[in-house]
């Protein structure tokens, strides 16, 4: 897949796309319908994408950014596996933010991604203060050569699928519900860190990731563990801040059952199979270890118990 960050470095000629826009943060059903239409339109139109990064509401409410459901990588493997072989994704900055929907639609919709084919949902909006409509754009496209297809809302159980609505329940930990608004179950992936090696000093070494933040989703999980030769190895992670060992910053610790490569610098993907309980701040380190045993059985409980589904089509970028 191609990747443009600067849309006046599409190569002059390229061939016209059919182009998908919005934030794609997770890449859920409702985006997901989305892609399959600019999908259909290949091979006579490249499938592409329109995001943006920053997410737009990070950028206008800096102290309470958005919770992020993947970080870029993800976005990109994600959205490569779903069909997309050009992705835009510029800066969203306030001089961004200051185009009209004129120059939305005519510079980088019909001149920098070459559309002349557009896919958006109901709601969406675009330009300055979210002048512009689909109906607008309609009217937009018109002038520059270009034609808009609405998609309706997908549903899960009469509710809307939305990010928002995934952001509600990953924060409830119901990775479960989360999964069905996904079609997938919730990943996160990324390199392996070199840590502390506080985990092995107590019997459980960890694969430590560095997730997206403000991170969806906190506490420990029955997880899986894709990549570097693995394929749904049986795990328990911790995702939070180490109150304990006064940790610093978001981490991703993945304890893999029964297993002692060397994963370091290696990609993996940790799919969230179910949470067990909230981070907690222990007295001692002999609390914590003891915790985390009775996390381990529970988890080994749980997941010879859960039918194994989910199989990657291709390993993350």
């Amino acid at each position: 897949m191609d990747l443009i960050r600067f849309l006046h470095d599409r190569p002059p000629g390229a061939p016209p796309s059919a182009l998908t826009i919005g934030n794609f943060d997770g890449l859920h059903r409702g985006h997901q319908a989305l892609i399959e239409r600019v999908v259909a339109r290949a091979p006579a139109l490249v499938p592409a994408l329109m995001c943006f990064e920053p997410l737009p509401m990070a950028l206008f409410r800096p102290d309470d950014p958005p919770v992020r459901l993947m970080a870029v990588a993800d976005r990109l493997c994600w959205a490569a596996r779903y069909g997309i072989q050009r992705m835009f994704m510029p800066r969203f900055s306030r001089r961004f933010a200051a185009l009209t929907p004129e120059a939305f639609a005519g510079e980088l919709v019909a001149g920098a991604a070459a559309a002349r084919h557009v896919v958006v949902g109901a709601d969406f909006r675009f330009g300055a203060r979210a002048a512009g409509d689909v109906d607008y754009l309609a009217r937009l496209g018109e002038r520059h050569g270009f034609s808009v297809e609405v998609v309706d809302p997908v549903c899960v159980d009469g509710a809307k699928v939305s990010s928002s609505a995934l952001r509600r329940l990953l924060a409830e930990g119901a990775v479960g519900r989360a999964s069905e608004l996904l079609g997938r179950p919730y990943t996160l992936s990324g390199r392996v860190l070199r840590g502390q090696r506080l985990g092995r000093s107590l019997g459980f070494p960890t694969a430590n990731l560095r997730p997206p933040v403000p991170p969806a989703l906190h506490g420990v999980f029955a997880v899986r563990v894709h990549g570097a030769g693995l394929q749904g190895h049986p795990g328990v992670a911790n995702f939070g801040r180490r109150p304990t060992v006064n940790g610093s910053g978001w981490l991703l610790e993945a304890h893999l059952f029964d297993y002692d490569g060397n994963l370091y610098g290696r990609r993996l993907e940790v799919e969230f199979v179910e949470r067990l309980r909230g981070e907690a701040r222990f007295d001692d380190l002999a609390a914590l270890t003891r915790q985390m045993q009775e996390d381990a059985r529970q988890a080994r409980r749980l997941l010879d118990q859960a039918p194994a589904v989910f199989s990657p089509s291709q390993p993350g970028p």
